[in-house]
């Protein structure tokens, strides 16, 4: 898929949001799912709201018929739209001091700018890496390569 259609899909999404009453936060395609995979984190442009599980539904709907009327892509595709408060992503410095040793879910790109997925326990985050613990191995992922790190359940 071109970055031009990630781009396309992008700009839709948060137009669509906007008309709603939203702010996109988070925009990610996981192209080499299949079906295509479309996830877009929102929150309220009224800081007061919390974003609910309707408006997420009420979102979907519109954004999903906004794609499908743009003809951006003619291929399966999965939609999920979740507001930030939803998930549990680790995103700042003190986030991945109070879950050391938890499980976590650590998506990433290769040397060839593949994306990859490892499992395994939070060790520590450095200025250069990610340590996690697998099956009693450190693994060291280089922080630039990071995608999204996300608390699991100890079975994954």
């Amino acid at each position: 898929m071109s970055n031009q259609t990630v781009t396309q899909l992008k700009v839709l999404t948060s137009k669509s949001a906007t008309n709603y009453g939203f702010d996109v936060i988070d925009f990610k395609m996981f192209t080499h799912l299949n079906p295509l995979s479309i996830q877009v984190n929102i929150r309220h442009k009224n800081p007061d709201k919390k974003v609910t599980i309707d408006d997420c539904s009420i979102l979907s709907q519109r954004i999903d018929e906004a794609i499908k009327d743009s003809s951006i892509i003619d291929q399966p595709y999965t939609l999920e739209i979740s507001s930030e408060g939803i998930g549990d992503f680790l995103t700042e410095e003190k986030d991945f001091q109070i879950f050391k040793g938890f499980p976590i879910e650590v998506t990433y790109q290769d040397l060839q700018k593949i994306e990859q997925q490892s499992n395994g326990l939070l060790l520590k985050r450095t200025d250069n890496d990610l340590q996690i613990n697998q099956k009693g191995k450190t693994h060291r992922i280089p922080v630039e390569d990071v995608i999204q790190v996300r608390l699991t359940t100890p079975s994954g």
